[in-house]
């Protein structure tokens, strides 16, 4: 049986019609419940008279903004299915997911506007967060639908790319969304008083379900801020309940001239997400009186999974804390065997909050999950004798930039494709500032000339999103390899550095 969802706006209209549910950072614009909830079923409405309907789906590339959630509510409305798109990455790269997802409309924010008529295609309506999309608002009725939400029913496709570099859309549900909802609130105990700050980019899970959607359902107040600006967050912190970011950006916050001088004491629940926090920024911030709370999920696990207890944050840095309510954890060996107390392993991780799967990639998703369906993370953990969990490393090849996961295989694709370039390995290596960056190994053409780490890095630039771009370059002469030709990338070793430009 699954678990349905309300309506979440109608629902919340209903309950809190005066309260706030959105500020913006910047204008400083608020929306209440009820307005949302008219302003969402209106914007369903401008999504039908455009031809979209249930199951359909509607990519949306933009910045962080309150008509994000609009669309987004919209979509639930419809039973359409919302398709947030990467506004970091270029059209090269965004192409083949509408090829995969078939979006009937394509939502864009004027920040991305090339981008999107870039992307444009025959059976593809564009539509502008901008006059078109306001008077649309203005002239239509609001658009009246089913109160209840399939817990089963797709509500949206996040893409991930795998250690191929073949992008895979995630299948998220609203029973996801419920489940995670109530993952979060038992974690960070969100309640109707509570403001947050969104922040994280909307084409990530978490940027939706940690904490800002949680929130919503609370009943309480988003402030949303376009991008991450220390400055601004630091000024805004006397105001927040719950703050939820990834190490670099509490490493920004750390590193800004305001943060000892800042008044901190206001937020009552740290968290911190997509990598580990270094011991270095836990004290740093544990000196202020902060004691942030590391986690652990996947696009796959809606994303919460685990959470650390605060009592546990100082006593013990690095782990991610024990499995949420509604969630089963194994450590298991080579063999699918549960291994002992303390010793490393795969995480496999079941319940009502995992995706069913990947969308249209049915052996993916065979691959991705055992017969009695555990997921297989690819990662490696351990747990302590007091029931605590360690990421202790990753399976695959995968770093996180700053937040963001990046493929080497994707990188190499890219980088193979310069006329100079034979082959290439990129491999992740630690930064002060991003958490991890890649560094790039480059083998030439034997009848190539010359180039320079920086037209590498240049190259990167025009085919790859931004934190993909690798930080550091050296040029081989040879690889070293297995006996079947395989490069060994744990010998690799270090050499010239490209400049960053």
């Amino acid at each position: 049986m699954s678990v349905d969802l309300v309506d979440i706006t109608a629902k919340r209209a209903a309950l809190t019609p005066d309260g706030v549910a959105f500020e913006d950072a910047l204008t400083g614009r608020t929306l209440t419940y009820a307005a949302l909830d008219d302003r969402a079923s209106r914007a369903a409405a401008v999504l039908a008279a455009l031809g979209v309907a249930r199951e359909d789906r509607v990519a949306i590339l933009c910045r962080n903004r309150i008509e994000f959630f609009e669309i987004m509510f919209a979509c639930g409305k419809l039973g359409a299915i919302l398709v947030p798109l990467n506004w970091r990455a270029p059209a090269v790269e965004l192409s083949p997911l509408l090829d995969d997802c078939t979006p009937r409309v394509l939502v864009f924010g004027v920040e991305d506007a090339a981008c999107a008529q870039a992307l444009k295609r025959d059976r593809l309506a564009l539509l502008g967060l901008d006059e078109t999309y306001e008077n649309g608002l203005q002239n239509l009725a609001p658009l009246r639908t089913e109160r209840r939400w399939p817990g089963d029913a797709i509500w949206s496709l996040s893409y991930t790319s795998g250690t191929t570099g073949t992008p895979k859309g995630v299948i998220q549900t609203y029973q996801m969304a419920a489940v995670n909802a109530f993952h979060v609130t038992q974690a960070f105990g969100v309640r109707a008083s509570d403001t947050t700050l969104n922040f994280l980019p909307l084409f990530h899970t978490a940027g939706l379900q940690l904490v800002t959607l949680p929130t919503l359902i609370a009943g309480g107040t988003v402030i949303v801020m376009p991008g991450f600006d220390e400055a601004r967050a630091l000024e805004l912190m006397p105001r927040l309940d719950v703050f939820f970011g990834v190490p670099a950006v509490y490493q920004q916050l750390a590193l800004h001239s305001a943060f000892e001088s800042a008044e901190l004491s206001r937020v009552r629940a740290w968290g911190c997400g997509g990598a580990p926090l270094s011991d270095v920024l836990v004290e740093r911030f544990a000196a202020r009186g902060v004691r942030v709370c590391n986690g652990y999920g996947m696009t796959e696990t809606g994303p919460t999974a685990f959470v650390a207890a605060p009592e546990d944050a100082l006593t013990k840095i690095g782990s991610v804390g024990k499995p949420q309510m509604l969630l089963d954890v194994r450590i298991v060996d080579a063999n699918g065997e549960d291994v002992a107390e303390g010793e490393s392993g795969e995480i496999w991780m079941r319940g009502a909050g995992l995706t069913p799967g990947y969308w249209k990639r049915p052996e993916e998703t065979a691959k991705a999950f055992t017969a009695d369906r555990w997921l297989k993370s690819g990662d490696i953990g351990r747990r302590d004798a007091d029931g605590c969990y360690y990421v202790a490393g990753r399976i695959k090849e995968m770093y996180i930039s700053g937040g963001e996961n990046v493929y080497p295989a994707e990188v190499e694709n890219a980088l193979a494709r310069h006329p100079a370039v034979l082959e290439a390995a990129v491999l992740g290596v630690a930064d002060e500032k991003w958490g991890e960056v890649g560094h790039a190994f480059v083998l030439l053409r034997p009848d190539a000339a010359p180039i320079s780490a920086n037209e590498v890095i240049q190259f990167c630039r025009a085919n790859l999103a931004g934190y993909k771009i690798p930080r550091h370059v050296t040029f081989v002469d040879e690889f070293p390899r297995t006996a079947a030709g395989k490069i060994r990338k744990h010998m690799l070793a270090p050499g010239p550095v490209a400049p960053v430009r």
